[in-house]
């Protein structure tokens, strides 16, 4: 498959519904960074997307037109949470870009590099220095329905396991691009 490399036909999907345990339960979404919040920060990973849908509850605002959306029921995961984004946008993309809210050294450029990447294959994920996936990718449209579980099957997947079937790039973080907050200690490790 061959991608536009331009903004036309790419969407993207923040996931900003998860439960943040190790962090008492805190709204990610909310938390600030260098004095803005880190879904801000992260809608900015989206400059060149045509829409973006944030699914998770709708607790901080912003400048930028999106679409708030939750999965029904809530609290299904990243899979469960993708499949809502997607379904919800207004025109059906070519590329899918996904981005988990607690990851705010993505930019704009990272999500160049991985539709660049995504040339030729089913999609591109951006890997830690230590080879883990993060949960920052793109994929094509085509093929993440052809591996779209149903409504009862979403629930709770793996991330892993709605990708395993797939030709994906791998593409290496540069510099902490892929550093998560999971945790209070990751937050401040970040902002210093």
């Amino acid at each position: 498959m061959n991608f536009d490399l331009g903004a036309a036909g790419f969407s993207g999907v923040l996931l900003a519904g998860g439960t943040a345990v190790r962090m008492d339960g805190i709204d990610k979404s909310s938390i600030e960074l260098g004095g803005r919040t880190l879904l801000e920060i992260c809608l900015d990973a989206f400059l060149d997307a045509d829409e973006v849908v944030v699914v998770g509850p709708r607790t901080v605002r912003t400048t930028r037109p999106v679409t708030f959306t939750r999965e029904d029921p809530p609290l299904g995961g990243p899979v469960a949470g993708l499949l809502t984004g997607v379904d919800v946008l207004l025109r059906p993309p070519l590329l899918i870009g996904v981005l988990a809210v607690d990851m705010p050294r993505v930019s704009a450029h990272t999500f160049r590099r991985l539709r660049e990447a995504a040339a030729g294959h089913d999609g591109a994920f951006l890997h830690d220095p230590a080879g883990r996936r993060a949960l920052c990718g793109v994929l094509s449209a085509d093929a993440l329905r052809r591996v779209r579980p149903d409504l009862e099957g979403q629930h709770g997947m793996s991330m892993r396991s709605l990708l395993a079937d797939l030709d994906l790039a791998r593409v290496g973080a540069v510099g902490d691009e892929a550093q998560d907050i999971d945790t209070w200690t990751d937050l401040r490790d970040l902002d210093a």
